[in-house]
């Protein structure tokens, strides 16, 4: 793997997510060919700079997989369930499509002979630790049926990627955040879902004693890495971590949200609630290391981001 010379083409699996999008806008933005697959369960195709081409479609779907690989120089694999309390629900939906989606993407790949790939995973893999910050070379404990479809499309990835000569590197996602992440219904990510409702003077709701932490990392950061990741040299077969390195409480993350806004939160506890692991922020020595990785934005700077540049959280 080396640094692009001349335009490249690209296939961005999930690319109109919240993070394929903001891949796939960048990659055009710098003059390179880019195709997107999404079955828009929770993409949205508007998110996508008009340059990129978009097909409506199932990661599973090889045949289809076989046509867009056509003249690909190289692919990202986005596509993926991530709710983790969704997870929970529907273990065999996430494992047919996170797990076997990757299985499918790298037997048309196979068949294609496209031979770099960079696969988004995840922190959860890791699940409870005793120590932090995380490192690459920690057992994964995942405790979740999401954070597992994530370790065993890792462990696919290298298997398959070894058997088959395919270049593949792995980052290890943490809680990236930014604008445009979606709000669903139902269990949404915190960063978006506390600004809503520090904005509407609704009740800042803490599960646990607040105390849990996260390593919440921001778009534009993560989009740095995945594009590094496919220019490094000496990254066949790695798995880097990528988060800020900055290790925030639940609780933190409320008091910042209030410092950015100028305004006071009104808080509700919610001991009894499920706050999953205790600690979670990441080493990021390796990926600095090998792909120049350096995160940029803080977490008020990224806030102020959001509160600047997403229609939906204008001041009140």
């Amino acid at each position: 793997m080396g640094e692009w010379g001349t335009s490249m083409r690209f296939l961005v699996t999930g690319g109109a997510g919240f993070l394929g999008a903001a891949l796939a806008n960048r990659l055009v933005a710098e003059g390179h060919a880019v195709r997107v697959l999404d079955d828009l369960s929770s993409g949205d195709r508007s998110r996508l700079d008009q340059r990129v081409a978009f097909t409506a479609g199932d990661i599973r779907d090889v045949p289809k997989l076989w046509s867009l690989l056509h003249g690909v120089d190289f692919v990202y694999h986005l596509a993926a369930r991530v709710s983790v309390p969704e997870s929970v629900l529907y273990p065999v939906e996430y494992n047919a499509i996170n797990v076997g989606g990757t299985v499918s993407l790298l037997t048309a790949m196979r068949d294609a002979q496209i031979k770099r790939l960079v696969f988004a995973s995840s922190g959860a893999v890791y699940g409870e630790q005793p120590s932090q910050p995380l490192t690459e070379e920690l057992m994964p404990h995942p405790a979740t049926p999401y954070a597992v479809s994530k370790r065993a499309s890792e462990l696919y990835v290298q298997a398959i990627g070894q058997l088959w000569g395919i270049e593949t590197v792995i980052l290890r996602i943490f809680n990236a955040y930014g604008p445009g992440q979606p709000l669903p219904p139902s269990h949404p990510p915190v960063v978006p879902h506390y600004l809503r409702q520090a904005l509407t003077g609704a009740s800042v709701v803490i599960h646990g004693d607040g105390r849990q932490t996260r390593d919440f990392v921001f778009i534009s950061d993560v989009a740095d890495a995945l594009v590094a990741a496919a220019q490094a040299v000496g990254v066949d077969r790695e798995i880097l971590n990528i988060g800020s390195g900055v290790e925030t409480s639940v609780g933190g993350l409320a008091d910042t949200i209030a410092k950015v806004l100028g305004k006071e939160l009104h808080r509700l506890g919610n001991g009894d609630a499920a706050a999953g692991v205790s600690r979670m922020v990441a080493d990021v020595g390796r990926a600095h290391e090998l792909l120049g990785y350096k995160p940029r934005v803080s977490l008020p700077e990224g806030l102020r981001e959001i509160l600047n540049s997403d229609a939906r959280f204008a001041r009140r």
